[in-house]
């Protein structure tokens, strides 16, 4: 038996047992290690799994994991999403559609210190709804746009999406992150429009809001400059070179914590949660990246990347036609895995195939963390949408209904991405 076969065998059975519902994580460690056994020798698998868990979890540029998790938890734990969203209902509120433009406004700017969709979602799902629903907005487009908008808490860094991406393709984390900041701007203009649009032929989903003065939208910024500061200081740091992605998280995380203390929003309770939650996440995602890893080793001594990549080039196609194949599939995968999951179990067969195209790797991070975002509100298992139905009274179906718009403003969006390389790359190509 070839080496290729074992390796095409062992994706067949990693398959199997992820819809067997078995930890991915285990899954790939189980099938890394069992096929480079039968490959190589069980002696060889033996001493490859008992040194490379040690030397993934070392390695430096995994530190940011749960310093960004811990960052993230702090500020979602501390309420500071609702002086986001209270400055922006006061600035643009007034118009039609307002409070959702709003909500979409302060889901991207509580994304940019928090990194988590689902914990977007959440949070400000129990900010901007009540409001909402008291100014009788329609439950389609209020809870469509708390959905989508939380999307962005993948794309907008600090992202965990661009984290995992850089960490098993070895692609700098700090250009990832800098990447993701105009389609994270992009993204939330294309709901803005798309907001616009559907309240401008339906102005019944959602009324007009409470008129404010200058002087009471310049006083909601009071409370929004420490989150100002804190993205501006993590991500500036990099952009500017001062310190790597890594020193970006302990500071980020060390400044949560004390924006938060001079707040008066830290207390014991919320920061015992933030540390427990993250302890949970980065377990979590560890285990996935140790058994990535370990799939790599395995699908490398069998050749089945090589071989895959030498087919996908000699296809007798246009290379933006396997592109669009490859973001069909992670559309379909975002539906019914885990966004994480689906990039880590995917990339050690995907990214060789991506270089042999000859595509930027930084580029195609932002498409694949991007078109994973779609999967987070699309049928049947868009996390999101779960999460959101679990702490408001709406139905699942009726928010999928509500996040049609936003769904084709996707599509327009990740077209606008494909097209225009640009828009991912100028950021990082000037640092």
């Amino acid at each position: 038996m070839s080496s290729e076969l074992i390796g095409g065998i062992g994706v067949v059975i990693l398959v199997i047992l992820v819809f067997m519902r078995i930890w991915i994580g285990a899954a790939m460690a189980l099938v890394g290690f069992i096929g480079y056994g039968i490959i190589v020798g069980f002696d060889y698998a033996l001493i490859f799994a008992g040194q490379l868990p040690y030397s993934t979890i070392a390695f430096y540029p995994m530190t940011a994991i749960p310093l960004f998790v811990l960052m993230g938890a702090v500020i979602s734990n501390t309420g500071v999403s609702g002086d986001l969203y209270n400055a922006a209902h006061k600035w643009i509120g007034r118009l039609r559609g307002g409070l959702a433009m709003a909500t979409v406004g302060a889901c991207a700017a509580f994304s940019a210190v928090c990194g988590s969709s689902t914990a977007t979602a959440a949070t400000m799902g129990k900010v901007a709804l009540p409001e909402m629903k008291r100014l009788d907005y329609d439950d389609r487009l209020a809870t469509g746009s708390v959905a989508a908008g939380g999307t962005m808490g993948i794309l907008i860094p600090p992202s965990m999406g661009f984290i995992l991406y850089g960490i098993l393709t070895e692609v700098s984390i700090g250009r990832l992150f800098m990447a993701g900041i105009f389609p994270g701007i992009t993204e939330a203009a294309f709901y803005v429009g798309a907001i616009w649009i559907v309240t401008r032929f339906n102005p019944k989903l959602g009324p007009r809001g409470p008129k404010f003065s200058l002087k009471e939208k310049i006083y909601s910024l009071k409370n929004t400059w420490a989150m100002l500061a804190l993205f501006v200081s993590v991500m500036g740091g990099i952009y500017m070179g001062v310190f790597t992605p890594t020193e970006a998280g302990a500071l980020g995380a060390f400044l949560a914590i004390v924006i938060s203390l001079v707040g008066r929003k830290l207390n014991w309770t919320n920061f015992r949660g933030s540390v427990v939650e993250t302890a949970q996440i980065t377990a979590m995602i560890v285990l996935m990246i140790v058994g990535a890893f370990m799939l790599m080793r395995f699908l490398a001594v069998s050749r089945l990347p090589t071989l895959l990549s030498d087919f996908v080039v000699g296809l007798p196609v246009a290379d933006i036609w396997i592109l669009v194949a490859i973001i069909i599939m992670y559309i379909i995968l975002g539906c019914f895995l885990d966004v994480y999951a689906a990039i880590i179990l995917t990339l050690p067969i995907i990214f060789p195939v991506i270089m042999a195209l000859g595509l930027n790797p930084i580029w195609f991070g932002v498409i694949m963390v991007r078109v994973m975002e779609i999967g987070l509100i699309t049928p049947p298992m868009g996390m999101n949408v779960f999460i959101l139905s679990s702490v408001t009274d709406v139905p699942v179906g009726r928010i999928f209904r509500g996040v049609i718009p936003f769904l084709i403003a996707d599509f327009l969006h990740v077209a606008l991405l494909v097209a225009v390389p640009a828009l991912s790359l100028w950021l990082p190509n000037t640092m």
